[in-house]
């Protein structure tokens, strides 16, 4: 229960939602008391017409009762019965104005806590570090975003309007009980405390193994996900047994824990109607039993009233199972949310951020880097300053360290030693949004939103939303041509991720998107591997205009010959090995001159 006191704030937010709610519950509740005790004094009033009872016994009823009914000893018993017949329909009709009510509050309230739970949620989501999507699977996440929050609604609309509903029901009901016999209402409600006991035994267990079903839905989600993300992976390796074998264990554990949860909570509802039946026996026989022999004044009338009393918590005192189990989920639902709520992200903004004007110097100082989640070191004492406007080519076999050079200009991470600034400032002193506006990034794993070609390439707020740049930047990206043969042209949907287009295309389209931001600093990240040397070459020659006044740090594993670059940087196992122009580098013989060496020969292979 202590992880629900996080909901603390939208009970407050949407306090008058919950007030109303537990006023109407109340008010219907308390309509609804008042049908039996008009029943009894309709057993009254024929009773004492067929002369089985010679006079009227002092009772005790309501107000509004007692106020009806020195109005209807003025009729006739006919006309008396059939206005207490009337009167029983309107004191429903009443209750159920007031009961759409409560609903119209409180299940209205705990939608709008559901969407700003999921909002929060989802804020708080992308505010996380990099580090954070490399631990957690995207099948968790987004199961604790949805179906964790959808029992936490459960909680925050049916669990507390049914829990407010028996509190009241039940109170109200005791209390014209005890008004009427106390100690017939003692003997009435002796099953309640077995019903506790049993409540509380089978709530332990069913909290227990609500954790236990939520985690295994997020692992089924996740499996889900990732057969989804990678089917043309399964089926060109024809691997679609296995996937489905793999997913049928994982759902027959989830079955059968949830089978388990199941018939736990099926328990409730026999014992439930085993201990009503057992209240409305005793009343019954009790009561009868008092009647037959005139003991402490009761009457049929009473022993009728009892029944109905106890018939009435029938729903109510079976719901105590229903709202125990759907509070236990919640609170279950709840931990696993505030589990990442609690997770604070290792790249914040400072206390007074700066919010400069990049120009485009940038320097890296004495960094070192090791990455958190595999204890892996991609760079070691890594020293480089790149002036204003410079075109830096940094070059290296994969795990060199060239993409972490990238993650810390962008400050997906921090370095572990050391510092990486821009014209002079750090960049952990830096506004972290207005750092990233200011540099345009395209990454190795190309990836492109669901959505039509040109919000993608004008996904970038820092760029002019026009359709002219969306244009002018594939025009630079050379897919400019592609584009217009599609038959809805930049309005042409991509597909999840892209999947209606080719490799190359989705990476052009990546970079027309950094190009279209028009910043001072771009880095390109081995964006080019899935281009042919024709592309290549046409893609470089527009960038060569492009970035002539800009900062470009270009990452790549290949060598191109045909880019001016001011100075390659030469990468191996996280250290600079040699830096130099490209006529520099081959005079050196080194590092460079192999890799241009084997880049020529893959290149005559492949002619």
């Amino acid at each position: 229960m202590k992880h629900l006191k996080a909901l603390e704030r939208y009970f407050w937010k949407y306090r008058l939602r919950l007030l109303l709610g537990i006023v109407f519950i109340v008010i219907s509740n308390y309509f609804a008391v008042l049908a039996p005790q008009v029943t009894g004094y309709v057993f009254d009033v024929v009773q004492r017409a067929f002369g089985i009872e010679s006079k009227k016994e002092p009772v005790q009823y309501d107000w509004l009762v007692t106020w009806f009914i020195h109005f209807a000893e003025q009729n006739r018993t006919i006309s008396v019965i059939a206005l207490c017949g009337i009167v029983i329909l309107v004191l429903a009709l009443i209750r159920g104005i007031f009961m759409f009510l409560m609903r119209q509050t409180i299940i209205v309230m705990s939608r709008h806590i559901e969407f700003d739970q999921k909002n929060q949620i989802f804020q708080h989501y992308l505010t996380l570090d990099s580090n954070f999507y490399k631990t957690h699977s995207t099948g968790d996440l987004m199961n604790r975003m949805a179906e964790d929050v959808s029992r936490v609604r459960m909680f925050t609309g049916p669990a507390i309007m049914y829990l407010i509903n028996l509190v009241s029901l039940i109170s109200l009901s005791v209390y014209y009980m005890v008004k009427k016999d106390a100690l017939l209402t003692l003997y009435v409600l002796a099953p309640l405390p077995i019903l506790a006991v049993t409540i509380y035994v089978v709530n332990n267990i069913i909290n227990r193994r609500s954790e236990r079903i939520q985690a295994l839905l997020s692992d089924l989600t996740t499996n889900a996900q990732e057969s989804y993300s990678g089917i043309r992976v399964i089926k060109s390796f024809v691997q679609e047994k296995a996937m489905y074998r793999f997913f049928d264990k994982n759902s027959e554990e989830y079955k059968e824990n949830a089978i388990g949860l199941a018939k736990m909570e099926a328990l409730y509802f026999p014992s439930m109607t085993l201990l009503i039946g057992l209240s409305t026996l005793l009343a019954i026989m009790i009561g009868g039993i008092y009647a037959i022999y005139g003991q402490h004044n009761i009457k049929m009338s009473t022993i009728a009233e009892f029944v109905m009393y106890i018939n009435m918590l029938t729903f109510p005192v079976g719901a105590i199972g229903w709202t125990a189990s759907m509070i236990q989920r919640a609170a279950a639902s709840q931990k696993r949310i505030n589990e990442f709520l609690n997770t604070d992200s290792a790249i914040v903004n400072p206390v007074n951020p700066v919010k400069p004007v990049l120009q485009g110097s940038i320097t890296f100082d004495n960094v070192d880097f090791v990455y958190p989640n595999t204890g892996i070191q991609a760079l070691t004492n890594f020293n480089l300053h790149i002036k204003k406007g410079q075109k830096i080519a940094i070059i290296g076999h994969t795990g060199s360290g060239k993409t972490t050079i990238a993650q810390l200009l962008l400050r997906m991470y921090d370095p572990t030693v050391g510092k990486v600034s821009v014209d002079g400032t750090d960049l952990q002193q830096m506004d972290l949004q207005e750092l990233r506006r200011q540099i345009s990034y395209v990454p190795q794993d190309v990836f492109l939103f669901s959505d039509t070609i040109n919000n993608n390439i004008l996904f970038s707020p820092g760029g002019a939303v026009t359709t002219e740049t969306a244009v002018k930047a594939a025009r630079s990206a050379s897919v400019e041509k592609e584009i217009e043969q599609f038959h809805e042209k930049y309005d042409t949907m991509v597909g999840e991720r892209g999947v209606t287009l080719s490799g190359g295309q989705k990476q052009r389209i990546s970079i027309a998107r950094a190009l279209a931001k028009d910043p001072q600093i771009v880095v390109f990240d081995d964006c080019l591997s899935a281009v042919d040397a024709r592309t290549e070459k046409e893609i470089l020659g527009n960038l060569s205009v492009y970035l002539k006044h800009k900062t470009a740090i270009i990452i790549t594993h290949r060598i191109f010959t045909l880019f001016d670059f001011d100075s390659i940087v030469v990468l191996d196992e996280g250290k600079i090995v040699e830096t130099g122009t490209h006529s520099e580098l081959l005079s050196l013989n080194g590092y460079y001159a192999y890799l241009y060496e084997q880049q020529l020969q893959q290149e005559r292979e492949e002619g």
